[in-house]
């Protein structure tokens, strides 16, 4: 994916962090890779958040709105590249803490498609059935993705 992004850090390729840059300031964000247990083939979730600022534990409830969404996903797409470079292929699950926030990751993965959907296979859940994901279409309630 050639999207503009933010540089990430790494020490075991699971669990990555950025910062956010915008009007708001420069805010950490964490990406964490876990194993569904008991899936086959292997699902890893993915949980995206702001890390608290005293505690540094990632924190998905947060809204920083720094105005910076698009290059915010790419840079989570980015490592799920990286990821998967390191890991293998996996199907990576992820939903938002709350539906609206499941719906902005939606207009999300919509608005960076053409790109997005060069490298992956995506999928949204809806009606307790994964089907393949359609931009503006309908609102899913989670999303499967799978690197090419």
């Amino acid at each position: 994916m050639n999207l503009e992004r933010y540089n990430y850090l790494t020490n075991d390729y699971r669990a990555y962090e950025f910062y956010s840059e915008g009007p708001k300031g420069s805010i950490r964000k964490l990406v964490i890779f876990t194993k569904v247990p008991d899936t086959e083939p292997p699902i890893f979730n993915l949980a995206f958040g702001d890390a608290h600022p005293i505690t540094g534990k990632l924190n998905d409830a947060v809204i920083s709105n720094n105005e910076d969404r698009d290059i915010v996903l790419a840079t989570v797409a980015n490592t799920i590249a990286t990821f998967c470079d390191h890991y293998g292929n996996h199907y990576i699950y992820a939903e938002g803490s709350t539906p609206s926030r499941t719906r902005l990751y939606q207009m999300g993965i919509a608005a960076l498609w053409n790109d997005i959907s060069t490298d992956f296979d995506v999928y949204g859940l809806k009606d307790n059935e994964w089907q393949a994901f359609k931009p503006y279409s309908l609102n899913y309630e989670a999303f499967l993705v799978k690197r090419k």
